[in-house]
């Protein structure tokens, strides 16, 4: 079971953090094969970016993402690069306030409008943790990862101070994947 993820946005939305907290939930917590890569634009904050995570019950022989299982869009920049990488029967996730899909992917896969950053905004007053939001609709809508272990995966990352936003932002995306 070789599962491929990719996070992508723009810089600013936490999309190297995210995967940093999927790799350590899939490899620390639920004793999986995982190896995380990143990539962003010289801009940093406001250029694309992207996370890749590889999980797997066997040895991982190629760390890089070739083909998409679970594609997550958190801008629209992203949504246009990558939307046609993702595998047939694949699992796309997209900021629905932040992306439109006006050209499908060319893949037949299962598309999940979730307001991430919306959530993070009002739910929590808090933008920056729409990253987490998404973590927790991932971890509801896929079963990727085991909610326990992302949750510890969660405090293990996140600045000291923060913990229980996080967890709450997390939870929150839980919940409305919970209700698709």
């Amino acid at each position: 079971m070789r599962k491929e993820i990719r996070l992508s946005g723009f810089g600013g939305q936490g999309i190297i953090l995210a995967g940093v907290i999927l790799g350590r939930a899939a490899a620390l917590y639920d004793k999986k094969e995982a190896v995380q890569t990143q990539s962003y634009g010289p801009e940093a904050r406001g250029g694309a970016s992207k996370s890749e995570v590889v999980i797997s019950e066997e040895p991982i022989d190629f760390p890089k993402v070739i083909k998409p299982d679970i594609l997550v869009c958190l801008s629209q920049q992203a949504y246009d690069k990558y939307k046609d990488d993702i595998k047939d029967g694949g699992i796309l996730l997209i900021d629905e306030d932040l992306v439109s899909i006006e050209q499908k992917p060319k893949a037949d896969v299962k598309i999940y409008k979730i307001p991430f950053t919306r959530i993070a905004s009002e739910d929590i007053k808090l933008p920056i943790v729409a990253n987490i939001v998404m973590l927790g609709s991932l971890t509801k809508l896929t079963g990727i990862v085991s909610e326990e272990s992302m949750k510890k995966s969660i405090l293990d990352s996140v600045p000291k101070g923060t913990e229980e936003k996080n967890l709450l932002a997390f939870n929150k995306g839980y919940e409305f994947a919970e209700n698709l």
